[in-house]
């Protein structure tokens, strides 16, 4: 049955490998379920109800990429859209957060009429074959980087980012930490990539998740023998699983269904929608062009064969999390962990809509999950997909130098949508003042690079 519906043979996997690579994708990403209620409850939504609604939005939203695409990709309110939602669009230009829903909502509804008439498809084939080579490199120093950040091997400094050192970080974060709280923690990331990639190196199956793993239970081991010591105040918490809230599901009926649409007439309320627009058709597009090269999934024509399906699962996820009560559901970038660990159809992106959905009773545990146990498996993964690289035609400058700023863009700007916005201008730019505008810049690339410029001007 699962062979049938899933193709596994025709894709080259198996069962086990794909529930494997679920698990992967899940555990990097379980994070959201902490991250998504701790933001958008600064925008005075309800923090029990946030964790219900993201769940569930990340359970529907998957479930509708397996369905729609058979592809293994996971979706989930994204990190960055969330923070504008609270930070910028109720806190900065002081609307509700039930007129923020309406905004995505209305986004989503917008996604959804796009899907339909395939524009946002074209805008996919559109993209020459080395930028889609570019932007999965991007993305892996994007996810890299990130890594980094969450393990606080990298922190803030003079020179904006600086390794690690246990005064730096105290004084960039204004706190008086600790060799036992977050010293450990960075110590421990850095084994847990040396674990993680000597599993690779030996081609143990799973080698990401078990990294994940063995690096959680090495941190578990230092919390019992006094070397880690919990300081949630600041952010470092018990590694233990906490039951003592029980297994109760928290209700959604704070955030559900109350969404405002009394400001849709607005200027502003156009502008906020089209900023959501902009940042989930690129996030979206980058993420599935990044993660599907690095995964062969692409046609000798570099096209994406299922594509209108994953758009429209991303697509409809957008809606129905607005109803749900949560910011912009989105494709995630961490969805290449999975594929990494072979997972090639929707059958793993099931496994991880079923472990969202388990999340929900089982919410202590997951939640237990620190992130520098997950930072060795972004760090790995951006290795990954760094080696997309190699199917870049440097020979050709014209094409080379449009790859290069949008491989750079992407972790300098921390936006993969800005990675991508980079790199059209720019290859657009450059093929034209070079002559190369009938061979290489299609009308439609065109259209992008100047919407584009006036995003920059304009917003």
């Amino acid at each position: 049955m699962l062979e049938k519906f899933f193709k596994l043979k025709e894709n080259g996997t198996d069962v086990k490998t794909e529930i494997i690579a679920g698990i992967t994708t899940f555990m990097t990403m379980a994070y959201i379920l902490a991250v998504n209620p701790n933001i958008l409850s600064e925008a005075g939504m309800d923090h029990g109800a946030v964790f219900t609604a993201t769940a569930l939005a990340a359970v529907l939203g998957t479930l509708c990429m397996a369905l729609f695409a058979n592809y293994p990709f996971a979706l989930a309110p994204g990190m960055g859209v969330n923070a504008y939602f609270a930070y910028t669009v109720v806190k900065g230009m002081g609307y509700s957060w039930q007129i923020a829903l309406a905004a995505v909502f209305v986004e989503g509804v917008i996604f959804i009429v796009l899907s339909i008439t395939n524009l946002r498809e074209a805008i996919f084939n559109a993209i020459p074959r080395n930028l889609k080579s570019a932007v999965s490199v991007g993305i892996g120093l994007f996810i890299a980087f990130v890594g980094l950040q969450n393990a606080k091997i990298v922190i803030g400094g003079s020179t904006l980012v600086s390794l690690f050192s246990l005064e730096g970080y105290n004084k960039v974060n204004g706190v008086t930490a600790s060799f036992h709280d977050v010293g450990i923690t960075v110590l421990l990331a850095i084994v847990g990539v040396l674990i993680t990639a000597i599993l690779v190196v030996k081609k143990v199956k799973g080698n990401i998740l078990w990294g994940i793993l063995i690096t959680w239970l090495l941190g578990i081991i230092c919390q019992f023998t006094g070397l880690y010591v919990p300081n949630p105040e600041l952010g470092f918490y018990n590694l233990l699983p906490d039951f003592s809230a029980g297994l109760a599901i928290p209700s959604i009926a704070p955030v559900f269904a109350k969404l405002d649409f009394s400001g849709v007439f607005s200027l502003n309320f156009v502008v906020v929608v089209f900023a959501f627009l902009f940042v989930d058709l690129f996030d979206t597009l980058g993420t599935l062009v990044g993660v599907s090269t690095k995964a062969g999934m692409l046609d000798k024509d570099g096209k994406l064969p299922h594509i209108k399906g994953a758009l429209m699962a991303d697509a409809v996820a957008t809606t129905a999390g607005a109803v749900l009560g949560t910011s912009t559901t989105t494709t995630f970038v961490e969805s290449a962990s999975g594929v990494t660990e072979g997972g090639r159809t929707g059958l793993t992106a099931v496994t991880t809509a079923i472990l969202f959905a388990l999340s929900l009773f089982l919410s202590p545990i997951f939640l237990a999950i620190p992130s520098f146990a997950t930072a060795p498996a972004l760090i790995i993964v951006g290795f990954y997909m760094l080696t997309s690289v190699a199917h870049i035609d440097f020979n050709d400058v014209c094409e080379a130098i449009p790859c290069y700023i949008c491989i750079l863009a992407m972790p300098l700007f921390y936006s993969i949508a800005e990675g991508i916005s980079m790199g059209i201008v720019s290859y657009v730019v450059i093929n034209i003042l070079a002559g190369k505008r009938k061979e290489k810049v299609s009308v439609l690339m065109i259209v992008l690079a100047i919407l584009f410029i006036l995003k920059y001007i304009l917003l």
